[in-house]
């Protein structure tokens, strides 16, 4: 159990530390997109590149965000039926869900993402606009996003495990905000807190 708590660990890091880093594209984002008003309002002009920026930059937050979101617990849920039930049958409900739902999707999406990428990829695919950006950056957004999601969702389960074994204290339990579980690091020194 500790390889796969130093598993998850590793993956929750480098989830928060892509979603962290990509969440600043939103603001690139926006930049283009006003940038690329204004020139069109003043210079009655505009750029394919420009706007095809705009959504392939969304599409980086959306896809390579997505396991920041889920390691954070911030995915919408149903709160009504979710709060009145035990903190142990939420965490029993979350490890069937990723297994039997998010794994198997994910899983999914991974398969047929990878040929659809590499097929672009080799052949340097361009947009059909004139003047449009390269289209395989953005299906290699899609089997990232997954593959990211993927990762993250078997350290979700590992956490779950742990903390239905009784491996892994419990958030909940332990007073921490709810949002997220993080595995403690096991080479750092117990610290004492005696109230």
């Amino acid at each position: 159990m500790r390889a796969l708590l130093g598993f998850s660990r590793a993956v929750d890091a480098l989830n928060r530390t892509i979603g962290q880093a990509t969440s600043w594209l939103i603001l690139v984002a926006v930049l283009v997109s006003a940038g690329n008003a204004i020139v069109r309002k003043l210079y009655d002009t505009s750029s394919n590149a420009w706007l095809e920026m705009q959504w392939q930059l969304f599409g980086a937050v959306f896809l390579l965000c997505a396991a920041w979101t889920l390691l954070t617990n911030e995915h919408i849920r149903i709160d009504i039926v979710s709060n009145m039930l035990p903190k142990r049958v939420r965490d029993g409900i979350d490890v069937f869900g990723h297994l039997v739902f998010l794994l198997p999707f994910t899983l999914v999406m991974i398969v047929t993402s990878l040929p659809f990428f590499l097929s672009s990829y080799r052949v340097g695919e361009q947009s059909m606009n004139a003047g449009g950006l390269p289209v395989w950056p953005a299906k290699a957004l899609v089997l990232a996003g997954f593959v990211l999601l993927f990762l993250q969702a078997l350290s979700e389960m590992i956490k779950r495990i742990a903390i239905l074994a009784g491996r892994l204290p419990d958030p909940a339990i332990a007073g921490q905000r709810p949002a997220g579980i993080a595995v403690p690091d096991q080479t750092a020194p117990a610290s004492s807190s005696n109230p």
